[in-house]
């Protein structure tokens, strides 16, 4: 079979998990098929990669239990290198444990740099989808690269098509930058209903992801490629900063626990991002060859709270305090070191918010998002001095819900960097082509180079010479099954920090 034809039925194989009872293994008794959740991988290494399951046969359960036994459950599981899994190179069996939600992950190792596997688990007679993934190259390699890049899934707001035109794309690797669910109470009127009240309590969290996986879209863009993920606000609430939500609520800390336990266990993340209590080690490096080194950011944990108010407004002299910091210390001297030491060809930096300066208001007077880098800029002048130093530096961002091309500059060296904001899968809705309140604003940002307030994400591909970026867009998002077209195309050139 073909790799094309391999990857078509990999998709297809995600629309529904498959029910096909076969000779059992495991404990019977279940109470229907458990894989409703699908499949995902992330954390890829030259030798390994991280598989993903969660077992929930009645996935909206009120408890957040998914409709499992309060007992374990062995599976098996298995990866080759076709999709009708011919040329098995492991198998194994892990155990789902009620405490964890029935959720499991394999930190595969001993397979082949730069190759594509496929994986599967099964138990109690069922047999889950089937996902591909990617193993990163040999350190030295500088193979080519397709990543695509997603923010912002407002199941409520919009359908996940752009989850789905992504997984057509085939790519290599997905980075994912937050905002993966939402907290919100179920609302009437949206395109779509989020079950369940507003999400405090671990089992509020477990539901709601469970929700938001057994979107077909969804399961099929995870099934295509290894992911990269950190969350932003919405995974716990809304603009968050460390120990402060956004209004004042008894257990917060309670609550910021159960929704870092939930995210370990939704996403396919490794051993040292297991919750402690309320915190969660999220920032961390991932090598892609020689060709990138990704750093991913954690934004939220460790930030001072928004000033102003979480307010865009100029005029509080807090925001220009040398002590604000959205990165905390620690996190910040890691990707300064990490930046000074990097011998990849391109840094890319995995993070949420809006990096690059924009006043958002026309005239003399400036105006910024408080909860973006604008609301911590002592930080960014720290951190933009430190992209100075990087051979390639580009910065990915979300949050915004719209398309953005920035260049990034230093004022004692000029440009430095790129930034690419992707637009959000779902959320704000079908968005416009309307630009009038952009534009009014854009002589005072010459940097931007590049608006668009439709849905998608973004495609790049990348090589030893050049980084090319496709902002994807869909026309809308309230009905299913929008095609995608790029909506503009731009290359940044090795050694040349601006967008062409």
């Amino acid at each position: 079979m073909s790799t094309n034809l391999s990857r078509r039925a990999l998709l297809g194989g995600a629309l529904a998990v498959a029910a096909v009872p076969l000779v059992g293994f495991g404990r019977p008794g279940l109470p229907g098929d458990p894989f409703t959740l699908g499949v995902a991988s992330g954390e890829p290494v030259p030798d390994g990669v991280v598989i993903w399951t969660r077992l929930a046969p009645v996935p909206l359960a009120d408890d957040g239990h998914g409709g499992m036994p309060w007992r374990t459950v062995d599976l098996e599981w298995e990866i080759a290198t076709d999709d009708r899994f011919r040329g098995v190179e492991q198998r194994g069996i892990a155990v789902a444990a009620p405490e964890s939600a029935h959720s499991v992950r394999i930190e595969l190792a001993g397979l082949r740099p730069g190759t594509e596997y496929f994986y599967r688990f099964r138990t109690g007679g069922y047999l889950s989808a089937t996902g591909r993934t990617r193993t990163a190259p040999e350190p030295g390699a500088l193979a080519p690269l397709t990543m695509c890049v997603a923010s912002c899934s407002n199941y409520e707001q919009g359908w996940f098509t752009g989850y789905r035109r992504l997984a057509e794309d085939h790519p290599d690797l997905v980075v994912h930058l937050g905002d993966y669910q939402y907290e919100y109470a179920g609302r009437d009127g949206g395109v779509r209903r989020h079950i369940g009240p507003e999400t405090v309590t671990l089992a509020h969290y477990r539901q709601r992801f469970a929700q938001y996986k057994t979107d077909p879209d969804l399961q099929a863009a995870h099934a295509a490629a290894p992911w990269l993920v950190v969350f932003d606000d919405h995974e716990l609430d809304n603009n968050w900063a460390a120990d402060t939500p956004e209004e004042p609520q008894p257990g917060f800390t309670a609550r910021r626990a159960a929704a870092m336990q939930a995210y370990y266990e939704n996403m396919p993340l490794r051993a040292p991002a297991r919750p402690q209590g309320a915190a969660m080690q999220l920032y961390r490096r991932v090598q892609w060859g020689a060709l990138a080194t990704f750093h991913m950011l954690d934004t939220r944990q460790y930030r001072t709270d928004q000033a102003c108010g979480d307010a865009y407004d100029a005029d509080c002299p807090e925001l220009d305090s040398a002590g604000r910091t959205l990165t905390g210390p620690a996190q910040e001297r890691w990707l300064l070191d990490g930046l000074r030491d990097s011998r990849a060809r391109w840094d890319i930096l995995g993070q949420q918010v809006f990096f690059a300066p924009l006043d958002v208001v026309a005239g003399p007077r400036r105006g910024v998002n408080a909860d973006a880098w604008d609301g911590y800029a002592a930080g960014r002048d720290r951190l933009t001095a430190g992209l100075a130093g990087a051979r390639n530096p580009v910065v990915l961002t979300g949050d915004v819900h719209s398309h953005w091309a920035a260049e990034i500059s230093d004022p004692r060296s000029g440009p430095v960097a790129t930034e690419l904001v992707t637009t959000s899968i779902s959320s704000g809705g079908d968005g416009s082509d309307s630009r009038s309140d952009v534009d009014v604003i854009l002589p005072e940002n010459p940097h931007i180079k590049y608006f668009s307030n439709r849905r998608g994400y973004v495609r790049t591909r990348i090589t030893a010479d050049e980084l090319r970026a496709d902002f994807r867009t869909l026309p809308f998002v309230t009905r299913p099954d929008a095609p995608a077209r790029t909506d503009a195309t731009f290359v940044i050139a090795d050694r040349a920090p601006v967008l062409t």
